[in-house]
């Protein structure tokens, strides 16, 4: 009966135990089965953020799509009256089609998007301040169509865009007779109206080229289309001068007949080439880039 009793009291130890080991086992299952699930979660938490980052960039290229093609009906409208603009257009298409490249290349690569985000704002940024300054010159350039309205409709001046510049010209056969350089009475009333409307335009600064056709010169006063181009220049700065414009914005240049405009095969094309042009010289403090530019000058 001992036996046997003792015997019990040994099975019993031994269900104790291991009933304890089957408890803990199941209660490190449990733990397991919690880390899988918060991993698991963590995962689908991962694969949401760059969901919705990638539609985020997938929505910034559509904007930048809408905005290449407005731009693109902004220049059709444009490109008869300021063709030298069309450059800048095409740079800017360019520079759309690399912005797109990009955001092409992030959508591939996940890994960079952080990166490649922050690179297509910038370009973005860059872009839209091109824009600003497109915008800037058009009106600009409406501007002073509009303040010279009369005066191109009489034919006695012309406003172009010429290598980015907007140019006044006035037909020398208003201003000096063939071969001299003394200002006609015409062509003093006109520069007088001319200089007053553009002393009203104080930001402005005017460099005054004198151009002639190719027809040579050589007298004691001029040895050649040079200097002749040259004082024709300086006498029209004069006269700004007495119209009110003040000295620090005028300065004159000579090109002889070196740009001309028109072939000097006849004299309807040699008159065209013999023309004073008043340059509206161009802030590049407004540029794109100025700011990088003087901080590489200080620099080197």
């Amino acid at each position: 009966m001992r036996i046997l009793t003792v015997v019990c009291i040994g099975l019993l130890d031994l269900a104790c135990v291991a009933k304890s080991q089957y408890q803990s086992l199941a209660a490190e299952r449990d733990h397991v089965a919690q880390e899988l699930a918060g991993a698991r979660s963590a995962a689908s938490r991962r694969e949401a953020e760059e969901a919705r980052a990638l539609q985020t960039a997938q929505a910034a290229l559509d904007h930048c799509s809408e905005r290449v093609a407005a731009l693109e009906a902004d220049g059709r409208h444009h490109v008869e009256q300021i063709v030298s603009l069309e450059q800048r257009g095409l740079v800017l298409e360019n520079d759309l089609n690399v912005l797109q490249g990009q955001l092409a290349q992030l959508v591939k690569d996940r890994s960079r998007l952080g990166a490649s985000v922050a690179e297509m704002q910038r370009a973005l940024a860059s872009l839209l301040e091109r824009e600003r300054e497109a915008r800037r010159r058009i009106d600009e350039y409406r501007d002073v169509v509009a303040r010279f309205k009369d005066l191109i409709d009489a034919g006695k001046l012309q406003v172009r865009v010429v290598d980015g510049r907007m140019v006044l010209t006035l037909p020398m056969d208003i201003l000096f007779a063939s071969g001299s350089a003394k200002l006609s009475r015409e062509g003093k009333d006109a520069l007088s109206e001319l200089g007053q409307r553009l002393a009203a335009m104080p930001s402005r600064r005017l460099q005054v080229e004198g151009h002639t056709d190719n027809v040579p010169i050589h007298t004691a006063t001029y040895a050649s289309n040079w200097e002749l181009a040259a004082g024709r220049a300086l006498v029209v700065v004069r006269a700004l001068l007495e119209a009110g414009l003040p000295p620090e914005r005028l300065s004159a240049a000579s090109f002889g007949e070196h740009r001309p405009t028109a072939h000097n095969d006849t004299d309807g094309e040699r008159a065209k080439n013999r023309r004073i042009e008043l340059v509206l010289v161009p802030d590049l403090s407004l540029l794109p880039g100025y700011a990088e530019l003087n901080q590489l000058a200080a620099g080197s």
